[in-house]
């Protein structure tokens, strides 16, 4: 796919956007606070470096944000319903870099080359194959990605705001120069973990490179999602989840943590990759 027609997608979900009517949502009390301070998280290392930060189980309100106008929210983030998370679980600190994926698979498929930079150009196969290979190392954990539901919770980190905590003035300006959480509206992608991480010691949750969930996409899957630990529909036309903002985005909107996009299985781009959560066999 040429790459103005993965920006043209975004961007026309933008324009669409624009268009919807008010509507109010009702929602209820976190069942988590914040930390203070993200940066005194404390982190599981493995053997290729990969970080993992322990997430507690809990509940949290999924898709439009409290506090969010009408026409700052898509029609597939509604309605606002609470999720529960019943089981703690890893995740990775940041994205997969180049350097992990080139320690686990042999290559590179990456277009902006750099050790320290999001590995990019993998699909949705390519990142199953990576996770067999590393399950097949028999480290004593099973290794895959977070749900569309883990993948949001984690994000917010116990906030309830659009930007999970980060100071934005106007989720709808353009060609604003990134915030201190996330990058954006920048040129090429960027070292993992150099903007701030969020209140769980994540970074990178709402910029660099969009990230593969492992759902199905469903736009209309919130209005039947089951309440505990949802997974997605068995089967969608849609293609697979993806979540995240991304470097090139040029304008904060676009890495809102409710902000879902979708992309068929064989999907390969520059500022697409993927985060690793992990749990004890």
């Amino acid at each position: 796919m040429a790459d103005d027609n993965r920006g043209g997608r975004r961007t026309s979900v933008l324009a669409m956007t624009l268009a919807i009517g008010a509507c109010t949502w009702a929602i209820s009390a976190w069942a988590l606070q914040p930390a203070e301070d993200g940066s005194a998280v404390a982190y599981s290392t493995n053997d290729l470096g990969m970080q993992f930060v322990s997430v507690p189980s809990g509940q949290f309100p999924m898709g439009c944000s409290e506090g969010a106008k009408p026409q700052e929210c898509s029609a597939d983030e509604k309605p606002r319903h609470t999720v529960q998370i019943t089981k703690a679980f890893e995740i990775a600190k940041t994205v997969v870099t180049q350097k992990q994926w080139q320690a686990v698979m042999g290559s590179n498929p990456s277009r902006f080359k750099g050790d320290t930079l999001p590995v990019e150009q993998v699909g949705f196969q390519d990142v199953q194959a990576f996770l067999n290979k590393m399950n097949a190392r028999n480290d004593g954990f099973l290794h895959r990605l977070p749900t569309e539901a883990e993948f949001e919770y984690a994000a917010r980190a116990g906030t309830t705001d659009q930007f999970a905590g980060a100071n934005v003035a106007d989720s709808l300006s353009r060609r604003t120069p990134s915030d201190d959480w996330a990058w954006y509206n920048v040129e090429k992608t960027q070292p993992v973990a150099t903007r701030k991480p969020n209140a769980w010691g994540l970074y990178d949750m709402r910029g660099n490179v969009a990230e593969w969930v492992q759902d199905w996409y469903d736009s209309k899957y919130y209005a039947k999602s089951p309440p505990a630990d949802p997974t997605g529909p068995e089967r969608s036309d849609g293609g697979r989840g993806v979540r995240g903002g991304t470097f090139h985005d040029n304008g904060p909107w676009l890495t809102r943590v409710s902000f879902r996009t979708h992309f068929p299985e064989d999907y390969r781009h520059f500022d697409l990759g993927f985060r690793v959560v992990r749990e004890k066999r």
